[in-house]
């Protein structure tokens, strides 16, 4: 339970940050390689430009949920200037706990607990 606490405090988590977890919970990867991966996990639907990108990752790295790798691939496949990034185990836990929180959110939405178009008292 203290593990679901922890998480729970960075919830919910902003849609940047959120999409950032998803793409290194498929493994360590560069920030440009990020940028791709949040394209293609989102089917082209959401495009992160470096200034989000950057901003996130600050944060991210600030409040623990990754950090910055010290391993890097074979140097002559790779750019020495670029900066690797994985999850941390707290970040495992906050992106975990928030793809529950919105299933569930989405379940009850498709239960009946939402239904479009219906107005609230005093509208027309």
């Amino acid at each position: 339970m203290p593990d679901t606490e922890d998480a729970m405090r960075f919830l919910p988590l902003p849609s940047a940050p959120l999409h950032i977890l998803l793409a290194l919970g498929e493994g360590e990867r560069h920030g440009y390689a990020v940028m791709r991966d949040v394209e293609r996990l989102s089917d082209g639907a959401v495009r992160m430009g470096p200034g989000t990108l950057y901003g996130a990752i600050k944060r991210l790295l600030a409040d623990g949920l990754i950090e910055e790798s010290a391993e890097r691939p074979d140097p002559e496949l790779d750019d020495q200037r670029r900066r690797y990034y994985r999850l941390t185990g707290l970040g495992e836990r906050v992106c975990s706990t928030e793809i529950e929180r919105l299933s569930k959110l989405v379940q009850r939405a498709g239960g009946g607990a939402w239904k479009p178009g219906r107005t609230r008292p005093g509208e027309a």
